[in-house]
């Protein structure tokens, strides 16, 4: 069973996407990216978001 990558509820951040188990809306990582940062530098900002998780969306962003 492949783990849960993004939730989106009503409850967490008004049902804006967002890492699983974390408040950190994936929009942020691609705002970082976007602006010319490394994924090094929103992993430090965004502790609670695993490296696995952050490369894992970012392929299935890269497929679709």
């Amino acid at each position: 069973m492949e783990p849960q990558l993004i939730q989106s509820s009503p409850d967490i951040l008004s049902g804006t996407p967002v890492f699983y188990g974390t408040r950190v809306p994936v929009q942020t990582l691609v705002d970082y990216l976007e602006a010319g940062d490394r994924l090094d530098d929103f992993l430090e900002d965004f502790p609670t978001v695993s490296r696995a998780q952050a490369t894992a969306f970012l392929k299935l962003a890269l497929k679709t």
